[in-house]
């Protein structure tokens, strides 16, 4: 049993692709950001089976798919995560945090023996039918628009300080990306304003996942997060979406609830640790 480590997403799909497609809802991180990841990893059994996998990325923090916690234990053994340390990184590094499914994280965090805190515990839903708010929200949705791009990057930024990360200076290319392929929505209040916005992942191996679902403050209470949210998850149906995802923060009850209005249910629960020392 062992882990195994590339910078080439060719050769993870190879390795590892009859795992990430047996349970791609609680591999959904590690799907959507392989392509562009520093590094993958793959956990074998001795019978050749794969059962485990990582992506690092951003740099330093690694996201743990689908494993056991024997595998994600083994992690901070030497031939753990690379890097010359047990649980190092390319270049000696040991991670400065870590997610993934609570257990895994837990049992990796633990076997490392650095102190460790946890920063953040997100809940991923799975959508099952999906029924339309009730009362419905006054306005309509539609697909956001290359003129939109300036409104959406600005509320981007808003919403990644709003979940406590910090922000970078322009989102301009990030969100042009989502508008330009039709995967950003937005809710337009009664005026015809846009006053709310969701967008969804691309499709890889059958799943996507809604996120940036945003409403600034001055627009909030009004049902218009639930108008855009059930807007970009039918779109996502209607274009032959299998599996509809998305992470709620267990510390946002109201998000929660809207959630699983709409028809989302729980899948498994995450957890970020940082490493205090």
């Amino acid at each position: 049993m062992t882990w195994s480590f590339t910078d080439s997403p060719a050769a993870f799909r190879a390795a590892a692709a009859e795992h990430l497609v047996a349970d791609a809802a609680r591999n959904t991180a590690v799907l959507t950001l392989m392509d562009t990841a520093g590094r993958l990893g793959w956990w074998e059994e001795a019978d050749g089976r794969v059962t485990g996998v990582l992506v690092v990325s951003p740099p330093g923090a690694p996201s743990l798919g689908a494993m056991t916690e024997e595998a994600a234990r083994a992690l901070a053994l030497p031939g753990g995560l690379p890097g010359g340390l047990p649980g190092g990184l390319p270049g000696g590094e040991e991670p400065t945090e870590v997610r993934g499914e609570t257990a895994a994280v837990e049992a990796y965090a633990e076997a490392t023996g650095r102190p460790w805190a946890p920063t953040t515990r997100m809940r991923l839903f799975r959508l099952g039918e999906l029924t339309p708010p009730d009362p419905a929200p006054e306005g309509r949705a539609r697909v956001a628009a290359g003129a939109d791009v300036p409104l959406v990057a600005a509320w981007t930024r808003e919403f990644v300080a709003a979940i406590g990360e910090e922000p970078a200076e322009d989102y301009t290319g990030f969100v042009t990306e989502r508008v330009s392929e039709g995967r950003l929505w937005l809710w337009e209040g009664p005026d015809g304003r846009p006053v709310s916005m969701a967008a969804v992942s691309r499709t890889i191996e059958g799943q996507a996942r809604v996120h940036l679902v945003y409403t600034p403050p001055a627009e909030r209470g009004r049902g218009y997060a639930a108008g855009a949210t059930e807007a970009v998850s039918r779109a996502a149906l209607d274009g032959g979406t299998a599996q509809v995802l998305l992470f709620t923060d267990l510390a946002n009850p109201t998000s929660n609830a809207l959630y699983q209005r709409l028809g989302y249910r729980a899948v498994t629960d995450h957890l970020t640790v940082t490493f205090t020392g």
